[in-house]
């Protein structure tokens, strides 16, 4: 992502964490970001476009983190629970991801439509924010699926598979649960070790 683009949503994200987004001004932001109110606009075309990069890039953001959570651990359990661990910090951590994860928007943040807007941006990054953002249910599949994927042996029969996609959805589903109402001592790990199979492990 080039440097400026990169340091305007740097800017927004700071932004949004003082004042609500309806009064964060592009004229601010670029202020912040040190470049010029058309460059701004040259990036992102107006303040939903920014929006809509912001929520990207931090969606984008927990995905890589759901992979680095994936990649981490050694058995299968462990993957699972860290996977769970980062959801639940993500979401603690970033209001945005918050929002994405639950669809719990409050009148504070952005909420640009979900589905794809028209696009006339010559920025590819900005042509990929104006597409479609996830909703909480795409997290869930997403997750879902890229955990299965790194669990799942090469040549794992489809009974086996199965169940593997059906123990990540609930370890998914169960660390979502934990974002609403974070749980008391032993935190998430302890939750999704006590409902994984034995086998998982």
């Amino acid at each position: 992502m080039p440097a400026a683009r990169e340091s305007l949503l740097d800017a927004a994200y700071r932004a949004l964490a003082g004042r609500p987004w309806s009064a964060v001004r592009m004229v601010d932001v670029a202020a912040s970001a040190g470049v010029s109110r058309q460059t701004l606009y040259n990036e992102f075309g107006s303040k939903d476009g920014l929006a809509r990069a912001l929520l990207r890039r931090e969606a984008d953001g927990y995905l890589a983190g759901v992979e680095r959570a994936l990649a981490g651990a050694a058995g299968a359990a462990d993957r699972l629970t860290a996977t769970a661990e980062w959801t639940a910090l993500a979401a603690r951590d970033n209001v945005l991801v918050r929002a994405m994860l639950t669809g719990c928007w409050t009148e504070r943040l952005p909420a640009p439509k979900l589905t794809a807007v028209p696009s006339a941006s010559a920025v590819p990054a900005q042509r990929r924010a104006d597409g479609p953002l996830p909703a909480p249910r795409d997290f869930v599949r997403m997750v879902r699926d890229r955990a299965a994927t790194a669990l799942a042996g090469p040549g794992a029969a489809p009974a086996a598979t199965a169940e593997l996609i059906r123990s990540c959805e609930l370890v998914v589903r169960l660390a979502l649960s934990c974002v609403a109402a974070p749980p008391g001592e032993g935190g998430v790990g302890e939750l999704v070790r006590a409902v994984l199979p034995e086998r998982t492990g």
